[in-house]
């Protein structure tokens, strides 16, 4: 046999290898999940549980990689810590854990808020009183670890640190806060040296969005959105390119901005969307704002987003707006094409009453959709512009979790890799079977 027919023979005796989600909102941090062979609708009953193991309270995601699944979690009894644990993501077996002391004080103190961030061997697990820490993968030993508050005399935000690092080559990227132009800072990755450091802010806080990378043109630009300002920074230097102020009230700014060609899109809970056209190094220009009185959904026009982050596609954005409204809107003009309350507070064929704050993560799986609620259901559906389309829907968890209008909630972005989802709340983390 010719060498490349023995290379080809390989290649196809070995099955696809599947996907990772390392990070917040998948591999790009842009909430699509690639793999294919899922199922179309769920088995009779729901998805087939493969294992659930016992966590304890927290907002912050799973990350997959590597066969492990990576969750933090805060406990109170004997002592108040935050943990880091690595499970076998087939199995759900306890590989190891990671404990450190800490004391809240933060509303809605509950657990750490940011998904692990996972590269190569190393985890980066972020606390909700900004502790950073870097762990070995295998064994769960400690390699470096940073304090935002202690090293960097960070302003802590009202909920919290929340925003997940970003790794860019050598660096680890992080929402820090700090004062005397260390509100960005880019760390060593291997070591936790600090490689640059960038921006002040004075008496705003940091907000909570997690730091991203986008391409404009040519230009490679580090996306950072702060309680003042959305900035535009060279990743390799921390040098700013642009910026646009976009004041938010009590800096909420959780949603990630999301890149449209030459355009960013931002969605905040209280000031309404915001979208510019970013021209290189210059300052952007402002397309188009919300125009609406307030937060509520009589008196907003586009999308007033809480927590998770809008999906563009086909010059369309779908997003989940303050009161569990999933809206779609025009990307050129940000008009409303139509909205719907059925994924969030109702039933596949009924709407559901306005609740503050109700939300569904979005995620892109091929041609459809899989939203999962703050109920702890998870929506197969089709969103294009002529509306939404349920497939499918399934109970995943009970809310357990301090944070709605209605009762508890589930805040927490899944994770989906190996054909699986994983999700949490405050008692237990499960892994279901999506396999076709």
């Amino acid at each position: 046999m010719s060498r490349f027919a023995l290379l080809l023979s390989v290649a196809f005796a070995c099955p696809a290898v599947a996907d990772d989600w390392p990070q917040y909102l998948g591999p790009k941090r842009d909430g699509v999940w690639h793999e294919t062979g899922i199922v179309e609708k769920f088995p009779a009953g729901g998805p087939k549980k493969v294992w659930t193991m016992p966590v304890s309270g927290g907002y912050a995601g799973p990350a997959v990689a590597d066969g492990k699944v990576f969750v933090t979690d805060r406990v109170t009894d004997p002592a108040e810590a935050e943990r880091v644990f690595a499970f076998d993501a087939n199995s759900g077996k306890e590989l190891w854990k990671y404990e450190y002391p800490v004391k809240y004080r933060v509303q809605y103190a509950v657990g750490p808020r940011a998904t692990p961030t996972v590269d190569g061997d190393r985890v980066y697990a972020l606390g909700a009183m900004g502790e950073l820490t870097c762990l070995n993968t295998a064994t769960g030993k400690k390699v470096w670890a940073k304090n935002y508050v202690k090293d960097y005399d960070a302003r802590t935000p009202i909920w919290g640190f929340a925003a997940a690092p970003l790794i860019d080559g050598d660096s680890l990227i992080c929402l820090v806060g700090g004062k005397g132009g260390k509100v960005v800072v880019a760390f060593d990755k291997k070591t936790g040296k600090e490689r640059w450091a960038s921006q002040t802010l004075d008496e705003t806080d940091c907000g909570y969005c997690p730091p991203v990378i986008y391409t404009f043109g040519k230009v490679r630009t580090l996306v950072i959105w702060h309680g003042a300002a959305v900035v535009g920074l060279n990743p390799g230097t921390g040098e700013r390119l642009w910026k646009q102020d976009f004041v938010s009230r009590y800096a909420l700014t959780a949603p990630m901005p999301v890149q449209s060609g030459d355009t960013l899109f931002l969605t905040a809970f209280y000031n309404g969307p915001l979208m510019l056209k970013i021209n290189g190094t210059t300052t952007p220009e402002v397309l188009w704002k919300g125009n609406g009185r307030s937060e509520k959904p009589e008196q907003s026009d586009k999308l007033h987003s809480i927590i998770p982050t809008p999906i563009i596609k086909d010059g369309h954005i779908y997003g989940v707006g303050s009161y569990g409204e999933l809206r779609c809107l025009k990307l050129d003009t940000g008009e409303r094409v139509w909205a719907t309350r059925k994924p969030t507070t109702g039933t596949p064929t009924e709407e559901g009453k306005p609740v503050r704050w109700a939300n569904a993560f979005l995620t892109v799986q091929g041609d459809r959709f899989f939203l999962f609620n703050d109920r702890g259901e998870l929506i197969i559906a089709k969103l294009n512009p002529k509306g939404y389309e349920e497939i499918d829907r399934a109970k995943l968890l009970e809310p357990t979790t301090k944070g709605g209008g209605a009762g508890p909630v589930v805040w927490v972005p899944p994770a989906f890799a190996g054909k699986k989802v994983y999700v949490r709340n405050d008692k237990e983390l499960v892994c279901y079977d999506l396999a076709k």
